[in-house]
């Protein structure tokens, strides 16, 4: 019988152990979800809910409430280590159709507006001379 009694005690020593160490788990993820903003990033795999914010030209507004914006990207070339300019062409919401061929504009991601306009026209940084 005190063969019994051994692991009796240490079964009932391990649940009691287990429920304190769960309320201070559960503790840390409120105090760090406080912050709603905070919260939400680190559901997403770890890294906070940002957007993509690109700058570029606007070279085309022929569209209606829609531009063409050119982003310029400098990537470093794996094997032969030189930079090479990398040219990519957005289609921006422009919803007061107030962009103009030449000018500099912040642009942000955003859902889906058309079949291949995903971004929004946020700033415009320097108006075409």
């Amino acid at each position: 019988m005190a063969e019994d009694d051994a692991p009796e005690s240490e079964a009932a020593s391990a649940p009691e152990e287990a429920p304190a160490t769960a309320p201070a788990e559960a503790a840390a993820p409120s105090a760090a979800g406080d912050g709603e903003g905070a919260g939400a990033g680190e559901g997403a795999g770890g890294r906070p809910n940002r957007r993509k914010v690109r700058e570029g030209l606007v070279v085309s507004n022929a569209m209606d409430k829609t531009a063409v914006v050119a982003i310029i990207e400098r990537v470093r070339h794996p094997r032969y280590a030189k930079t090479v300019q990398r040219t990519k062409r957005l289609y921006a919401h422009d919803e007061h159709n107030e962009l103009r061929v030449g000018d500099r504009v912040r642009v942000a991601e955003t859902r889906p507006q058309s079949k291949l306009k995903r971004w929004r026209v946020v700033q415009i940084l320097e108006r075409a001379k």
